[in-house]
């Protein structure tokens, strides 16, 4: 007797845990010839829902960190990828790359989370700035994470797509609730487990899949969502997403055009994109005090 494959069913990732969706839902992802290679959950409002909170409880003590610590667990997680990268070229394989492209994308996964982990402590220093005032004040401004992103993440890209949405997010001190690609959503569960199994705290990432026109109105109108980015191109949802992100006037950045393989899509701008600027007065209160004890 022919044996009965038995498939992996992936689940989703909330606040370090890898609960099933509470609405009980999945679908059948199939390959090229159209075989069932594993049953993906589908998503719902209230799973989201519960990602915001576990990622809003993070935030405090995420953004706390030193950038040098946030630079050691990107770099960990670079080390982890690293290490299961045979298991990540596998599952690009079976959602229909070629061994060579497969190859390609985990690699370069790998380095732009290394990339990354090397601006962590280093941003801030580039875009806070000493202002000259016209009072004897010194006044400065420096960035500050945004707080809770939501990020859709490209739906052509399985690995390197998410990994290029959530770096630049983690690495500015912000944590984030992901809608990974609907018709390549293995790699995202199966990174997950290495954001579990690395030094990350739950709650910092939050993974989940489905259908993007079930979820989107619920990522951009949520009042304890700061700021979402997209990575689609789907006209219809831009404009949804930018009426309803004016309800709480969250930040919103759609980048639709971007080339995830390009340089362009690691920079320290893509960091500086979810943060909020902080501008600090503070008195001079005897200048010639001042002057003398410089």
């Amino acid at each position: 007797m022919e044996r009965l494959e038995i498939l992996k069913t992936y689940k989703i990732y909330i606040g370090g845990q890898f609960p099933r969706t509470e609405s009980g839902r999945f679908y059948p992802l199939k390959n090229k010839k159209g075989d069932s290679i594993a049953n993906v959950c589908l998503s719902s409002r209230k799973d989201f829902r519960n990602s915001v909170v576990a990622a809003r409880a993070a935030f405090g003590g995420w953004s706390a960190r030193a950038g040098f610590n946030r630079s050691q667990i990107l770099y960990r997680i670079a080390e982890m990828l690293e290490g299961r990268k045979e298991q990540f070229i596998s599952e690009l394989v079976i959602q229909g790359l070629s061994l060579k492209l497969a190859q390609d994308e985990v690699m370069l996964s790998v380095d732009r989370l290394v990339y990354y982990a090397g601006w962590c402590d280093k941003y801030q220093a580039i875009f806070s700035s000493v202002n000259p005032v016209a009072s004897s004040h010194f006044n400065f401004s420096v960035p500050e994470a945004s707080g809770v992103v939501a990020i859709i993440a490209p739906e052509e890209s399985s690995l390197l797509g998410l990994i290029t949405a959530i770096a630049p997010v983690i690495a500015g001190g912000n944590t984030c609730v992901v809608l990974a690609s609907e018709s390549k959503p293995l790699c995202a569960v199966t990174f997950a487990e290495v954001l579990n199994t690395s030094d990350l705290p739950g709650g910092v990432v939050n993974i989940l899949t489905g259908k993007s026109d079930e979820l989107y109105t619920h990522f951009s109108s949520h009042m304890d969502v700061n700021a979402l980015t997209y990575y689609r191109n789907n006209k219809t949802e831009i404009k949804t997403i930018k009426e309803n992100a004016s309800l709480n006037v969250k930040r919103i950045y759609i980048y639709d055009k971007l080339d995830i393989t390009s340089d362009k899509a690691q920079s320290p701008y893509l960091i500086f994109d979810n943060q909020e600027i902080k501008t600090t007065w503070h008195p001079i209160e005897n200048i010639g005090s001042a002057k003398a004890g410089y």
